[in-house]
């Protein structure tokens, strides 16, 4: 880093400079919800997935969990693999939608079948703890293992686990 007489000391964030972020960040997502909205409306996948995202954490619109599932389901529909994760999950928490661990096992097997490093590892911790499946230890050993050889650590450990059992 280059510092010119003090400059990077003087650089510190301010109050008012956080303020201004903050405010440019909502006014991007606001200008990101419009763009969506319009692309998801045309049938664009992505788009619903990102509109679903939006209004699941409130980005730029206001929370809306019912919402999001309308628009992750929409995108899911056509195989969106994220979106089937992020749906899989309103299941599973009932956000949106009522409790069913079944639908959310459901939607987890879609988007891990096409390579989902995240649904493969909800979709084995289903497996190993009987939630929405039968429990097999088998079948939660080949999702954790598919979800670890991508890299997640939380797989990874699983695994560690059911060795050492």
């Amino acid at each position: 880093m280059l510092v010119v007489s003090g400059w990077a000391e003087d650089a510190k964030p301010r109050p008012y400079s956080l303020q201004l972020v903050k405010r440019a960040e909502a006014f991007l997502d606001k200008a990101a919800v419009k763009w969506w909205t319009r692309l998801a409306e045309q049938g664009y996948a992505d788009a619903q997935c990102n509109l679903g995202m939006c209004y699941y954490l409130g980005r730029g619109v206001t929370k809306d969990y019912e919402e999001a599932v309308k628009w992750y389901a929409k995108s899911s529909e056509q195989g969106y693999a994220l979106a089937q994760c992020h749906l899989g999950w309103c299941y599973l928490v009932g956000e949106g939608v009522t409790q069913d661990y079944k639908e959310a096992v459901k939607w987890w097997t879609k988007s891990a079948k096409q390579g989902h490093p995240n649904a493969q590892f909800k979709l084995g911790s289903c497996y190993a703890n009987g939630r929405g499946v039968t429990k097999d230890e088998e079948e939660a050993v080949k999702w954790y293992t598919k979800s670890a050889e991508q890299g997640d650590a939380g797989a990874k450990k699983q695994l560690e686990l059911l060795k050492s059992k």
